[in-house]
């Protein structure tokens, strides 16, 4: 193999990275997406289900079922802030808690959230 073609061959594979490298991300863009909806569709089920169960409850048990809404309202309160942190593009994450995102997902946040809201 002469040097031309030697040099025509790494060119071809460094086009191979670039594309493949841009797919890679296009991939990535995917699975944030659709982290972020699974957890937003979690988040609504969750609430959903609340509610639906607060519909059936009777009597006493829906004094104590309102407290117990109540109770688990708040601590959705709580998701909803981090989320609502999140989209306005700071880290929620323990790693880097706090500090700008530059308008890209952190899969280290979003894990966090579906973490914590399956709790």
């Amino acid at each position: 193999m002469n040097k031309k073609e030697l040099l025509e061959k790494f060119s071809h594979m460094e086009k191979q990275i670039g594309e493949l490298y841009e797919e890679f991300g296009t991939l990535k863009e995917s699975l944030v997406r659709l982290i972020e909806e699974n957890h937003h569709l979690t988040v609504e089920n969750h609430h959903l289900r609340k509610r639906l169960e607060g519909h059936h409850s009777t009597g006493a048990s829906q004094e104590k079922h309102g407290q117990k809404i109540e109770k688990e309202k708040a601590i959705g309160e709580g998701y909803d802030n981090l989320a609502r942190i999140y989209e306005e593009g700071f880290h929620i994450c323990n790693v880097h808690f706090g500090s700008p995102r530059d308008e890209e997902d952190c899969l280290f946040c979003l894990l966090f959230l579906n973490k914590q809201h399956n709790a």
